[in-house]
């Protein structure tokens, strides 16, 4: 097609669609791309649902000849009814379209006739999807569009119509507002949850065929710049912008008679605990296959088929027994031209009278596996593992290998060598390589320090996994640390989350951008460590935790909290919890000196918690020289986690002193602090308490003068250490809760 002409076809008319057979239909767009010419290569799929045979789809067009170039791939039949009835059916066919360089906006449309028969009374239909061509300020890249798609029938039961979950994923993490199409009408007794994309029923909803047309838009979570190829550029203020993206989403619901019981795995089938939740996002790499599995129960029907809205070349295999139980495994071997592709993927269990609910997926396309030397990688959103082959490199021995942080643990079994990471531990590095972002890690092996000599091979592996930027690849993992992983060959892969938290209830944790955590002196810090393993009974044992002005947990500066499973700091306060956390407070300090952050790092373990021998179940240990072998129970070894920084702003000044009845004496002057000296507990000098003598303002001479007559020496000396102790005690309350957090 030449260039300028108003109208390019994007999708090939392969027929006239038949009358009456139109159920709905959905276009995905992949992550669009700028070229070095400065124009723009768009690809989309486009989904559409139908009766009988769907090999005919609707033709597409761009507006306003923006569109210069296209190829377009063969529209194929996906899934269909496999009753004989010609019910349902879906086809799918994608195109790549260069868009030229003086655009800021994509808008694509289609139409047709006619809507399957529906009380509506909807004939015709149109489509249409507006993309911006902005890049981001943010993520430095194009917009990506929400992903959407429905499975071709739904079918729901009259008394049973509660909700339907539409899929809404957006690839840059923005927040994506689904509404009803101002150009269609809306169904009555139906609403829209606009945040969650949920359809319900506001009142009894009639027998037959509705026909619904949305919209779904996304819109940054932040205040956004985007800038065009001409050079000029836009705001977008959050929900109060225009959205960055339009597409719309179409689809029809048959409301069935109503049923005997709604009651879920009665009649209506049930998912199982096998299948995924709807919402998730699963990984597929590049010429690897793919699979999904599900499983469904209806006690009281039959389980016939899954209905499967997925990609193209995709399959599908059916197992059901005399239980009433049926699987699904779908079978999708990504191409290269899926790379980074979002594919939405829908399915429900299907019987005769009715169907189960429908859940949706993303499937999210990565690079293949990366082969380097013996080492086979495979990279996910938020972590990489590394599996090495023994075969490959005889005479290997494993307990003399490591990654970039020894305190990593790799695990094996027959054949490999493996280990797990996320991308802010084990000393993973970030590279920017300009339109990728790269995370580096290494497998080496190391000597004794006492060793004269060695006859083991010398180990140096590399490994990366590399994300474009236009996967908003820094939404998937935090830079803050609070996400470890390890692994260990009796415990499998366990990890850890260290988070802080904003009060004693453990739900609120503080954001990644608010770090650093801003506290003042004597404000009160709530952490809390969570485990999570493979083993269905673990406990978590937290041996030690330590501060340190950087994030370095061996700084010669540094401050015990936690030593050895004790308290040493006297304002530490253990919250409980369950046997898989550990939640504690501590009042807020700074190191003496040019300091102003603080690092927590604690030291835990994971043990089998009926194990009498396990260092779980030791507890506090002031002798650690009684402690057991650690191969005497099951527990991991020592794995050090960090949190912070948390940064001193400045010391909360009292608003008033107290009396000792509690009465607020507002004419009195605080005490004063010499913020010379630590401001932090120093054990040494009082036995675990905070150094208070620079607080106190104690004259107690003057008393004991004045009554000196009544006592002789030796009672003078006893009533100076009682009255000095008990005012120490009181000036300490009032100084604790007479000053503001």
């Amino acid at each position: 097609m030449e260039s300028g002409a108003l109208f390019l076809l994007l999708v090939a008319l392969l027929g006239t669609a038949s009358a009456l057979s139109f159920y709905g239909d959905s276009i995905s767009f992949m992550p669009p791309q700028k070229k070095k010419d400065g124009t723009f290569r768009v690809t989309l799929h486009h989904r559409q649902n139908g009766r009988s045979s769907c090999q005919d789809q609707s033709s597409l067009r761009c507006d306003g000849g923006v569109c210069t170039s296209s190829t377009k791939s063969s529209v194929l039949q996906t899934d269909q009814d496999d009753t004989g009835q010609g019910r349902w059916c879906q086809t799918e066919g994608h195109t790549t379209a260069t868009v030229s360089t003086n655009k800021t906006s994509f808008t694509l449309r289609g139409s047709g006739c006619c809507w399957v028969s529906n009380v509506n009374g909807n004939t015709n239909w149109t489509t249409h999807a507006d993309l911006d061509l902005g890049t981001r300020s943010d993520s430095h890249a194009l917009n990506s569009c929400p992903v959407t798609t429905t499975v071709s029938s739904l079918r729901i039961p009259q008394n049973c119509f509660l909700r339907v979950r539409l899929l809404a994923h957006d690839p840059d993490l923005d927040n994506v507002r689904c509404s009803f199409s101002s150009d269609a009408s809306v169904p009555s007794n139906f609403t829209l949850d606009e945040a969650e994309c949920t359809l319900t029923s506001s009142g009894q909803v009639s027998v037959g065929v509705h026909v619904f047309e949305l919209l779904l838009e996304d819109f940054s979570t932040k205040n956004i710049t985007l800038t065009y190829a001409d050079g000029t550029s836009v705001f977008r203020e959050n929900m109060n912008s225009p959205p960055l993206c339009r597409v719309k989403l179409q689809f029809s619901v048959e409301i069935l008679p109503p049923i005997p019981s709604c009651e879920v795995g009665y009649v209506q089938p049930m998912f199982l605990s096998k299948t995924p939740s709807h919402g998730d996002v699963l990984h597929a790499t590049v010429g690897q296959m793919f699979q999904l599995y599900a499983q469904a129960q209806a006690r009281h029907a039959s389980i016939h088929d899954f209905q499967v809205s997925g990609p193209q070349n995709m399959s599908k295999a059916f197992r059901d027994d005399e239980n009433g139980k049926a699987e699904l495994t779908v079978s999708w071997t990504p191409q290269h031209s899926d790379l980074y592709r979002f594919v939405p993927v829908c399915f429900t269990a299907e019987t005769n009278d009715t169907q189960s609910e429908m859940r949706c997926v993303v499937v999210m396309v990565t690079q293949a596996s990366i082969v380097q030397g013996k080492a086979t990688v495979q990279c996910y959103p938020n972590k990489m593992t590394v599996a090495l082959s023994k075969a490959s490199m005889p005479g290997i021995d494993e307990n003399y290998l490591k990654m970039n942080d020894p305190l990593c643990s790799l695990t094996s079994n027959s054949t490999h060598i493996m280990g797990s990471m996320s991308f802010s531990t084990c000393g993973t590095k970030v590279e920017d390589n300009g339109d990728f972002i790269t995370f580096k890690n290494e497998i080496n092996s190391f000597e004794l320090p006492n060793e004269v000599i060695t006859r083991r091979r010398t180990v140096k592996i590399v490994f990366s996994c590399q994300f474009p930027k236009s996967l908003s690849i820094s939404s998937y993992y935090n830079l803050h640390k609070s996400d470890y992983i390890f692994t260990e060959s009796s415990f499998g892969s366990f990890g850890y989350t260290f988070e802080i938290f904003r009060d004693e209830n453990f739900t609120n944790k503080v954001e990644a951008k608010a770090y650093p955590v801003e506290v003042k002196l004597l404000e009160t810090i709530y952490m809390g460590i969570q485990a999570q393993s493979e083993l269905p009974d673990v406990k978590l044992f937290v041996k030690s935790c330590k501060a340190t002005p950087d994030d370095n947990p061996e700084n010669a500066l540094s401050y015990d909290i936690i030593k050895n499973g004790c308290l040493e700091d006297e304002t530490v306060r253990v919250h409980p919890s369950d046997q898989t956390s550990f939640n504690f407070e501590v009042q807020a300090f700074k190191f003496t000196g040019n300091y102003e952050q603080v690092y927590i790092t604690c030291s835990v373990i994971l043990c089998e918690p009926d194990s009498p021998f396990s260092r779980c179940a030791q507890g506090c240990l002031r002798n650690p020289s009684r402690r057991s072998r650690r191969g005497l129970s099951r527990e991991t070894g020592s794995h050090y986690i960090t949190q912070g920084p948390v940064q001193f702003v400045g010391q909360a000044q009292p608003s008033a002193a107290m009396d000792d009845n509690n009465v607020m004496k507002k004419s009195e002057e605080p005490p004063a602090v010499n913020t010379r000296q630590p401001v932090f507990p120093d054990t040494k000098s009082n036995g675990g308490g905070w150094e208070l003598k620079q607080l106190l303002n104690i004259n107690i001479s003057t008393v004991f003068f004045a009554t000196g007559f009544l006592a002789s020496v030796v009672l003078m000396a006893v009533l100076v250490r009682y009255f000095r102790k008990k005012r120490r005690e009181e000036d300490h309350n009032a100084l604790i809760t007479g000053w503001e957090n």
